[in-house]
């Protein structure tokens, strides 16, 4: 639609039906649709680029030319025809152009096709933009879980926490009756205790005291002195001395054999007589026929302390009293095992030396399968470490519980409970120190997993485990302290220098002859300390100077 008026020529752009490009007949030329319809190719030659998807409509020129040109015929003929159908057709196009046309110009048919040859390449343009932006992609498939590796890891795990006690009091048990030095390690420190020294001094005693039959001997030497010509009064006085005088030679002895078992040679005979005792088991359990000959008569395998009478009986002559020497051998045992407990450890013997010895490897590959099998193996891995320590925490539970029950088990023969409870106590002193081992690793592998795992908490911690790194690297900088070419070397090959430092101290522990606690916690320590150390002396190739070439004068 066009309108004049006063020498000015609007254009409406009104949105219509138009043909497809290349679709219907042509109109002839010369008709006032052929001159609105087919862009001349000069024109469109002269026009700006817009082929490029990047151009801006709005920054395409309003050049309508020359005000009083003329069309040919061929320009007439060589139309373009306009793409229809788009729904955005009138969209961010101006609905008019005026275009000043002066009065006395014979050619106003050809502003008109100018004016909408602008508006048709400026929806080019347009439409080039916008088909550029790819549509959005389609949303990714959730990735389907699977259900068999996770319930795999599940089990592995609760199989390999569940058996990490039996393991325990396995490789626990194999020590005590395979490794004599293990054996006497753990019985020695019994000598050394209150109520161990008490009991067995008054074992000693009563064994002296007996040998020597104090009892008779006071007697005839009451009445020795009470048959000699004394006075009535003074016969009788010796007679009722009888019973002081017995009680003083016993505690004589007592006091010099409470000596001799408080000294370090009771210690030293205590661990020979235990050594030579589990010897003798440990042949028997094999079946050697010369260690069931030294079994007693009684069948039952003792511990023998007799070496400790003969020091006894020399400090009692050195303190002057010579009777001790009329004593013949005294020998005094412990009953540690009768033939009949021997028989059926025999037969456990061999399952104890071979599954004692292989059941902690089983429950720590066990563990580690179930952390492979895992989906998410960070997460895997701290739930092994976690089940790991809640496993020895019940072993811990249920020694407590079994120290109780022992007590309450012991026959009516045995005087002194309490002396019984540190034996006890003692003998699962190393079993405590396992369990223990046990639950810091656990609690271990959980800390070094968590801090390795994918959580919002890991990835902070160590952002800012990073962060303070760098500050204290840029400091030292600053204040010229700086490790150079070792750094960067050192911040390339970080990987490998993390693997190494892990295995070596995976080694340490694999390798050390008992573990403990403090032990382990001090190989992580220094396995922190190593990393640390390498990650703040590393130094990015980033932040290194890069040397200038120096200009080469021709």
């Amino acid at each position: 639609m066009s309108d004049m008026s006063g020498g000015h020529f609007v254009v409406e752009n009104k949105p219509s039906p138009r043909k497809p490009r290349g679709t219907g007949a042509k109109p002839q030329a010369g008709s006032p649709d052929a001159l609105v319809d087919t862009p001349a190719p000069d024109v469109a030659a002269a026009t700006p680029d817009t082929e490029s998807p990047y151009v801006n409509p709005e920054e395409v020129p309003d050049d309508t030319g020359p005000a009083d040109a003329v069309a040919s015929p061929e320009d007439q003929n060589d139309t373009a025809e306009i793409p229809t159908g788009s729904a955005n057709d009138t969209a961010e196009i101006p609905t008019s152009i005026e275009v000043e046309v002066p009065a006395s110009s014979p050619s106003e048919d050809r502003a008109v096709l100018l004016a909408r040859l602008q508006l048709l390449e400026t929806e080019n343009a347009r439409l080039r933009a916008t088909a550029t932006v790819p549509p959005p992609a389609p949303p990714a498939p959730r990735p389907r879980r699977k259900v068999g590796r996770s319930t795999a890891a599940v089990v592995l795990i609760l199989i390999g926490a569940l058996l990490a006690p039996i393991a325990v009091v396995g490789s626990w048990a194999r020590g005590l009756v395979v490794d004599t030095d293990r054996y006497v390690d753990t019985v020695a420190p019994i000598a050394e205790d209150p109520l161990v020294q008490s009991a067995v001094a008054n074992r000693i005693t009563i064994a002296v005291v007996d040998a020597l039959n104090v009892e008779e001997l006071t007697t005839q030497a009451t009445d020795a002195v009470a048959g000699l010509d004394l006075p009535p009064l003074v016969g009788q006085a010796v007679t009722s001395l009888q019973a002081p005088l017995q009680d003083a030679i016993t505690g004589f002895i007592r006091k010099n054999v409470t000596k001799i078992v408080s000294s370090d040679a009771f210690e030293n005979v205590w661990e020979e007589a235990n050594r030579a005792a589990h010897e003798q088991i440990v042949a028997t359990l094999r079946g050697d026929p010369d260690a069931l000959a030294q079994i007693s008569d009684s069948g039952t395998l003792t511990l023998d302390v007799t070496p400790i009478i003969e020091q006894v009986k020399t400090s009692l002559e050195e303190a002057g009293f010579t009777l001790v020497s009329r004593i013949p051998t005294i020998n005094v045992t412990f009953p540690i095992a009768s033939s009949a407990d021997l028989v059926r450890l025999q037969s456990a013997y061999r399952l104890i030396d071979i599954v004692g010895g292989l059941l902690p490897y089983l429950s720590l590959a066990l563990l580690a399968a179930g952390v492979l099998a895992a989906q998410h193996r960070s997460r895997a891995l701290v739930v092994a470490g976690l089940s790991l320590a809640g496993a020895m925490l019940l072993l811990g539970l249920a020694l407590t519980v079994g120290r109780s029950l022992y007590a309450s088990s012991l026959p009516p023969t045995v005087q002194r409970v309490d002396t019984a409870v540190s034996i006890y106590d003692q003998f699962v002193s190393l079993l405590r120190i396992e369990l223990r081992v046990g639950l810091v690793l656990g609690l271990l592998l959980a800390i070094i997993a968590f801090v390795a795992g994918g959580t919002t908490a890991a990835r902070q911690l160590r952002a800012s485990s990073s962060h303070a790194s760098t500050w204290l690297r840029t400091a030292g900088e600053r204040r010229g302290i700086s490790t150079g070419p070792v750094g960067v070397w050192l911040d390339q090959q970080r990987i490998l220098i993390r693997v190494v430092v892990i295995s070596l101290a995976a080694l340490a522990l694999v390798l050390a002859d008992r573990l403990t606690p403090a032990y382990v916690v001090g190989v992580f320590v220094v396995a922190l300390v190593v990393l640390g150390l390498v990650t703040l002396a590393s130094r990015p190739r980033s932040l290194a100077p890069v040397e200038e070439e120096e200009p080469v004068l021709v």
